[in-house]
């Protein structure tokens, strides 16, 4: 790949998807396909170190995840722990920043410490943000920020005048960050299932049928070697 020649993407989000299938089809618990699902996760982030990508955004859990069965969360909250508690001193020499997009009031006691602990130890990191979604959901995101501006303007700190695009993306999760440049979907499915919504204006949108436990560093490189064939334009000429 000649990807140091061209336009990188500065900030990559990816819908971690098929788990649970890769798992069926290997007459496994959907656990299992989760658990390698944590696998490819470092993988990821460990390509972007390598590609020099600054901001990486990743699906881990949506408000709508709660509706599956009470085992398989409990069991998604196991791993989330785990991969924080065995790669958390990785990810800080690295200089990897971890960002949660998400409410965690939802979580568990135990999980939400582990979460903010991780947060808090990362918070002056800089050579890569990592964004999770965790209990996330792009129109909660909008309705949040929304209601946090409304608030401003009842207590007299912002005038509705003021009310514009900038001041409103700062009220988002992802503050201070660019855009999506590029959006990465395994499993096949072809839709953005409530993620980022206001980011992914202008993103590129890459799809495939691989499973995320096989998704490799190979595979995102293709993504990006053909997200760099792209002509974005953004609304121009």
């Amino acid at each position: 790949m000649d990807s140091e020649k061209k336009a990188m993407p500065k900030h990559l989000g990816i819908i971690m998807d098929g788990n649970g299938r890769w798992a069926k089809a290997r007459n496994m618990p959907r656990t299992y396909g989760h658990k390698e699902g944590v696998k490819r996760v470092l993988e990821i982030v460990r390509a972007c170190y390598k590609l020099n990508i600054p901001y990486l955004s990743l699906y881990a859990f949506s408000t709508e995840n709660w509706k599956r069965p009470e085992q398989e969360v409990s069991n998604l909250m196991f791993l989330l722990r785990t991969f924080i508690d065995q790669y958390i001193d990785e990810l800080d020499e690295n200089g990897v920043k971890l960002n949660i997009m998400g409410d965690l009031s939802a979580l568990g006691e135990k999980t939400r410490k582990m979460v903010l602990g991780a947060v808090e130890r990362t918070e002056s990191n800089v050579d890569l943000i990592l964004n999770i979604g965790l209990n996330y959901g792009g129109q909660d995101e909008i309705l949040r920020a929304a209601k946090s501006l409304a608030q401003k303007a009842v207590n007299g700190e912002i005038s509705v005048d003021a009310i514009d695009k900038e001041a409103f993306e700062r009220e988002l999760y992802t503050k201070n960050q660019p855009p999506l440049d590029l959006l990465i979907r395994p499993s096949g499915e072809l839709r953005v299932s409530n993620f980022m919504l206001w980011q992914l204006a202008y993103a590129e949108f890459w799809f495939s049928d691989i499973l995320w436990p096989d998704f490799t560093e190979d595979t995102l490189k293709k993504a990006i070697d053909d997200y760099q064939t792209r002509d974005r334009r953004f609304g121009g000429v």
